[in-house]
């Protein structure tokens, strides 16, 4: 849901179907005999019109059978039907024309080819181009054992006992793990599907249940209705023991959240969360939901946030139940958030679907976008627009190194593919759309995304089909020669003004979606004339550097920039569409502030006495720019000093305007930077300028840290700054902190963990009550038998908190196993291990001797994968760390050579043993200075 990533180039392997030409015999089946298709995607010469799937899955063996009956249109003649299918038995197929032609219902060969997933059906008689044939497949095969697929699940009861549950997970490529397919997202089509069950169970599947037929001895058949024609990757059907709660949207489509029976009264705020998000959906695509229903269901065993199933939604139970007595502010945001991207995924992904993987952004993307758009809009005080802010943070973060990657990537190999869902798509998607929404405005940008629904609905789509569909906001018949666009006669047709002059939208945003990277835009201001230009903006690699020349070459952006000066408060526009331009003020300007409320996606650099003029307009009325403006300038010196462009005791200096500061988002962005440079400094082995940084902290926000209560009162911005710092500051041994800490954890303990404690400090408590052994041990049988996913989370962050090396390997060693800890929950347990500084490395070495079982347990390119590769060496910050961990890579380059997580891995590395040898001298004599 919300991560990274190299892809590989792809292996041509020449070879044809006998339609098109003669075989090569490079692809051999499993049988030893040649396979008749040799590329990874599947041919076009046949298309799947309609699926009749059985499926029957048996909780007790873990084992399922299954049949289905596709009906296909073939457009080209042929003897072979090429499909998708991963660790399937197949028992029979054959293959009857629209005629009930019998000479076709016969046994077919079939051949596997695995390295390509794929199957093909031998025909003896020629599929004649123009005719409709059935294709009706049996097969058996095991209940997957990790996240994809068909897969089981698990969990524990009030009484000990453990129940099974199947549910599967098909996006990207995993359908095929369950029937036979034609696994590609342009092959839509529509399906009936049918399950199987014991009366204990019931069955959902994305359609509503039309009919149960019982099979006698127990077994029931579920006849679910036909559904709207949609990609494989979108199919779900789940055969489980859960209860739910049901409410009706205003236009009658049925709401329903099931969760495990002990979880039952924890669904209720995504009830209300789902029933809001969807009528505004509804309302702000103008396209009504097509489905009688919407189910969301919460699974105990869960690798991402969430899935969009359409109408059968799939979450892990941490980002759908809600618990008021454990769930924190952020947990309540957390949850909505999820509910908004996979309802917004309704109509982006499901109605109009990506033609191919490399235009994934195109879902997810807008579906990050949204979900802070429809939050924003249902739940204000959640006040998810300041969220929006993180998520550009973290594109830029992953954007200005260099091992990123365009929007728009080539993907082909499942690998290539998973790891197409990281943080370009997700969070760079996201923000770019919202600089287009900023610059159109908000009712073109909406009329734009309607058009783009209407036009493509129950298709597919490419990026340039969004960006056509923007540009033709109006037609001939409805043409006004207004600010958005032109009449198809006239030459500036699909234009819009900006800023007074004229935009390409398609050209334009080529340049965000077709490039990697992020442009740094530098301003030189002398009095009224503000001359620019721009580069791209890389952190660790510097103008004096070799490569330098070779990695600017080629990028230009056309950037919409906005701005305000001393003179006014109205926010400017200016389009930068050459390297260089240059900008008239109207009489004397002291000051200029580019990128309005960050609403661009660009880093800016102040030259000459640009950055001290802001410094000293900080100091002496920061209330003159918006929070979200102070916020990045924050954001904007630290990014800088990793590039080398500003100096860090500048940047700092900067940061003394803070003890001045109200806003907590800004607040919490400076804490934020000054805590990451600790953790660096700290595992780099430099206790003093570490502990002065602490003390700096500790001393600078004293007021901050002191007007802190422990309770739950406030705005949701107010309990997010008291999370933070309280635990911050306990983390740091402040002492009235732990004091408080302490008291309160062993108030908890007293009552045998019955006590509410105010569940924004809930994560502090914990942590606090972790450090002794006692507590330790009191944690972790409270996490074994808790029923909360937010407090379980809570607790594992807690336990991973410990100075004792032997419980950090134990907790590792339990999420191996996945008795106590879940293997969902792994990745985030050894990143939190790697954070700790007794336990950094102790998680590397961990995931170096494990290595071969963690890929087993999660797909290589997963998310979950690069977590555990990144996470662990985020800190390395030397040239041994950096060895070693090549070292490594080399030693497993089967796995390594096909991930850009580990290309990600390394350049960090370099980046953190750079910025030690540029900044830590100036910050050693700045802590100096300042806390003197």
């Amino acid at each position: 849901m919300k991560f990274t990533t190299t892809f590989l180039h792809l292996l041509l392997i020449f070879a044809t179907d006998a339609v098109y030409g003669s075989h090569n015999y490079a692809t051999v089946a499993t049988n030893g005999q040649p396979f008749p298709w040799a590329e990874r995607r599947l041919p076009d010469n046949i298309f799947p019109v309609h699926y009749n799937l059985l499926i029957h899955p048996n909780l007790t063996t873990l084992k399922f059978t299954g049949s289905v009956k596709i009906e296909v249109d073939v457009t080209h003649n042929t003897n072979t039907v090429i499909l998708h299918s991963k660790h399937l038995q197949i028992i029979k197929a054959s293959i009857e024309d629209e005629m009930d032609d019998s000479s076709l219902g016969v046994a077919l060969q079939v051949l596997e080819y695995p390295p390509h997933e794929q199957i093909a059906l031998l025909s003896t008689n020629t599929l004649l181009a123009g005719k409709k044939y059935f294709v009706y497949l049996s097969y058996a095969a095991n209940l997957s054992e990790g996240f994809h697929g068909f897969y089981k699940s698990t969990y524990h009861s009030k009484d000990g006992e453990t129940r099974i549950l199947a549910s599967t997970h098909f996006e990207p490529t995993s359908a095929r793990m369950a029937f036979p397919c034609f696994d590609e997202p342009a092959f839509k089509a529509n399906y009936s599907i049918t399950i199987r069950r014991g009366a204990e169970h019931i069955a959902l599947s994305n359609m509503p249940k039309v009919k149960t037929v019982h099979l006698g001895d127990g077994l029931y058949e579920d006849h679910f209705d036909i559904s709207v024609r949609m990609s494989t990757y979108l199919v779900a059907f789940i055969v489980c023991d859960f209860k739910s709660v049901s409410q009706m949207t205003s236009t009658g489509v049925k709401i329903s959240v099931y969760a495990v029976p002990d979880k039952w009264n924890q669904t209720h705020y995504a009830l209300e969360a789902a029933v809001k998000l969807l009528e505004f959906y509804e309302k702000y695509f103008n396209i009504y939901y097509p489905l009688p229903k919407q189910d969301l269901v919460a699974i105990p065993d869960f690798q991402s946030g969430a899935m969009e199933n359409w109408g059968l939604t799939t979450y892990r139970e941490t980002s759908l139940l809600f618990d008021p007595q454990t769930s924190s502010v952020s947990d309540k945001l957390w949850v909505t958030l999820v509910i908004g991207h996979e309802l917004a995924h309704q109509w982006f992904g499901n109605l109009v679907t990506m033609e191919w993987w490399n235009d994934i952004w195109l879902n997810e993307g807008f579906a990050r976008y949204m979900e802070i758009v429809s939050v924003e809009a249902t739940y204000p005080e959640l006040q998810a627009d300041d969220y929006l802010l993180d998520t550009c943070f973290a594109a830029i973060g992953r954007d200005s190194m260099n091992s990123s990657r365009p929007i728009t990537t080539t993907a082909e190999s499942p690998t290539e593919i998973n790891e197409m869902f990281d943080t370009v798509s997700y969070e760079k998607g996201a923000c770019i759309l919202h600089m287009l929404r900023n610059y159109l405005s908000k009712d073109v940008f909406q009329s734009g995304i309607v058009r783009y629904l209407r036009k493509y609905s129950y298709r597919n789509a490419k990026n340039e089909d969004l960006w056509n569909s923007m540009a033709n906001t109006c037609t001939d018949e409805d043409f006004t020669s207004g600010e958005f666009c032109y009449s198809s006669n006239q030459a500036f047709k699909n234009r819009y003004k900006y800023g007074g002059e004229h935009l390409d939208l398609k050209t334009m945003m080529n340049t965000w979606t077709l490039q990697k990277g992020i442009p740094l835009v530098i301003v030189d201001q002398q009095n009224n004339i503000v001359r620019i230009r721009q580069e791209r903006f890389l952190k660790g690699i510097f103008p004096t550097d070799p490569v330098w020349p070779s990695l600017q070459e080629g990028y230009l952006w056309h950037i919409p920039l906005t701005y305000i000066t001393s003179n006014s408060r109205n926010v400017e526009k200016h389009l930068l569409e050459t390297k260089s331009g240059v900008i008239d003020l109207r009489g004397n300007v002291s000051w200029i502030k580019f990128n309005t409320d960050m609403n661009g996606y660009y880093i800016v650099h102040y030259e000459g006495d640009g950055w001290g003029k802001i410094i000293k307009l900080l100091k002496e009325n920061h209330t003159v720019l918006s929070h979200k403006d102070r916020a990045n300038l924050i954001h904007n010196v630290f990014q800088l000093v990793s590039a080398g462009k500003l100096s860090l005791d500048r940047a700092l200096d900067l940061f003394l305007y803070l003890r001045f500061e109200t806003h907590n988002v800004p607040l919490l962005q400076g804490l934020g930077y000054l805590e990451a440079i600790f953790r660096m400094i700290e595992k780099a082995g430099n206790p003093d300028v570490a502990q002065n940084l602490k003390n700096y902290i500790l001393k600078y926000f004293q007021d901050v840290i002191d007007k802190q209560t422990w309770s739950d009162e406030g705005s949701i911005s107010d309990r997010r700054l008291r999370s933070e710092v309280l635990n911050l500051a306990c983390d740091f041994d402040h002492p009235m902190c732990v004091k408080k800490a302490n008291e309160l954890f062993k108030e908890w303990v007293r009552s045998n963990g019955t006590l509410s404690l105010p569940t924004d400090v809930i994560m502090t408590v914990y942590s606090i009550g972790a450090k002794s052994a006692e507590g330790w041990d009191f944690l972790l049988e409270k996490y074994k038998i808790s029923l909360s996913g937010a407090e379980k989370s809570k607790i594992l962050s807690a336990l991973t908190n410990t100075k004792d090396v032997d419980k950090l390997l134990r907790l590792l060693h339990l999420g191996m196993k996945e008795d106590t800890i879940r293997m969902q929950d792994l990745p985030s347990a050894i990143y939190s291990v790697a954070i700790n500084p007794v336990g950094h490395s102790l998680a590397w070495n961990f995931v170096k001797k494990y290595w071969n079982e963690l890929v087993e347990k999660f797909e290589l390119g997963s998310f979950s994968i690069r977590t555990i590769i990144v996470g662990t060496t985020s800190h390395f910050s030397s040239k041994e760390d950096l060895n070693e961990v090549k070292m490594f890579f080399e030693s497993i380059k089967e796995h390594s050579s096909q991930l850009r997580a580990t290309q990600i891995c390394l350049e960090n590395i370099e980046k953190n043993i750079r910025w030690l040898e540029r900044n830590l001298e100036t910050l050693r004599t700045w802590l100096l200075k300042n806390i003197m």
